[in-house]
């Protein structure tokens, strides 16, 4: 295949690139959010504890940590396009393996590899597609770009309620892990950022980050792990939380399905009102509000409120993700812009790793959903109190 670059248009090649980043993360998506399904289906066959399966969504995020500050260093060390490539690579094929896995030990260490490749993938993605965005879209573009994560999660809630009752969970993982090649062939076309070109060779200034960026790093890290500890400990444990309150398999992954409906238009508002408010405003906004629904659905205990209160979770949190993918590379500039994403990512994926973990040890000693959904609330509002105090607007940069 040629490289898109071939044709001079821009927005041929920006449509391309976008298209490309996109479906990547769909796919990438529709597996992460398969974990959240499974894990209902693990329990029971391999009969973990709530602190084991806590284990495996965690190792997996351990896996992101990682690999989110190793794929920005690179993508700036060695370009965006190799990078995204391989990333896609490692992602897919531990991916489609983890449907063979034989027991707890051997789909640790897969979702620890699939981790590493995905972890890299996000910040890289979100940092060429901004490279390529026009000057006067990119807040809005890269928002856009987040909504394929929310259709990926709704895919996977499709998948895992059509196939995992009748067909088992193998099944469904092997058929989540095949269009990622269809995801590979067309990236194989993205053209290198132009951005990336002409700061090629020079050194990488890892120092600037906590010295003449100083507060932008503090606010992203703060805001980075605020919503990637609420995000993982509440999506990751949302269809085991429902069997908690006495719902079937089949009822949860139903309820889970119209939850998550509600992340697309949460998403599209988010990219209307980051070009209309600003990056920083609409992400705090979308943040307080998620914080607000998330102890809203740890009090419901009627299913048309756990419905509500949910689906609006979903729209808030979701939206505060893309306003975030968009908000982080626009704080610093070309030559450390992916080592930056990277390394906020990184940090938030420690968050990530904790929450998984946590609340199955939660889960474990019968601690009230209340408490816990209202853990989540707290660390939303400190994160955002740390945006307002730190974080500079970047929409007129």
């Amino acid at each position: 295949m040629r490289k898109i670059s071939d044709n001079k248009d821009p927005k041929l090649v920006f449509r391309h690139v976008f298209l490309a980043a996109g479906f990547g993360w769909l796919f990438d998506a529709m597996d992460v959010g398969l974990l959240s399904f499974i894990l209902v289906a693990l329990r029971k066959e391999w009969a973990l504890t709530a602190q084991e399966a806590g284990l495996l969504g965690s190792v997996n995020l351990i896996g992101m940590t990682i690999g989110a500050a190793l794929g920005g260093y690179l993508a700036d060390k060695i370009g965006r396009r190799p990078v995204f490539l391989m990333t896609l690579v490692c992602f897919g094929v531990f991916s489609f393996g983890s449907a063979f896995a034989s027991g707890l030990g051997s789909m640790l260490i897969l979702r620890f590899l699939m981790g590493l490749g995905l972890g890299a993938e996000l910040p890289v993605a979100s940092t060429l597609v901004n490279e390529f965005a026009p000057p006067d879209k990119k807040g809005r573009i890269v928002v856009l770009l987040e909504s394929f994560w929310a259709a990926g999660w709704i895919l996977a809630a499709i998948l895992a309620y059509f196939v995992i009752p009748p067909f088992g969970w193998r099944t469904a993982v092997m058929i989540g892990a095949i269009p990622v090649l269809f995801a590979f062939w067309v990236r194989r076309a993205v053209p290198e950022s132009p951005q990336f070109g002409n700061h090629r060779g020079r050194p990488i200034k890892l120092s600037e980050l906590f010295t003449t960026y100083k507060r932008e790093t503090i606010a992203l890290w703060a805001v980075w792990f605020a919503i990637a500890f609420s995000y993982y400990g509440m999506f990751l444990w949302l269809p085991s939380i429902l069997v908690e309150k006495g719902f079937s398999m089949i009822q949860s992954f139903r309820y889970v399905l119209l939850m998550t409906l509600a992340q697309l238009p949460g998403y599209f508002t988010a990219a209307y009102f980051v070009e209309k408010w600003g990056r920083k405003p609409t992400l705090s906004v979308f943040l307080v509000l998620s914080g607000g629904m998330s102890l809203g659905f740890g009090l419901s205990n009627s299913i048309s409120m756990l419905l509500l209160t949910g689906s609006l979770l979903s729209f808030f949190n979701l939206g505060a993700w893309g306003a975030l993918y968009a908000y982080t590379p626009e704080n610093y500039p070309t030559e450390i812009r992916a080592v930056g994403t990277g390394f906020a990512a990184s940090f938030g994926r420690i968050g990530s790793v904790i929450a998984p973990f946590l609340v199955g040890a939660m889960v474990q000693k019968d601690i009230g959903h209340t408490w816990i959904f209202g853990m989540f609330t707290v660390v939303i509002i400190i994160g955002t109190g740390m945006l307002l105090l730190f974080g500079k607007e970047t929409k007129v940069r």
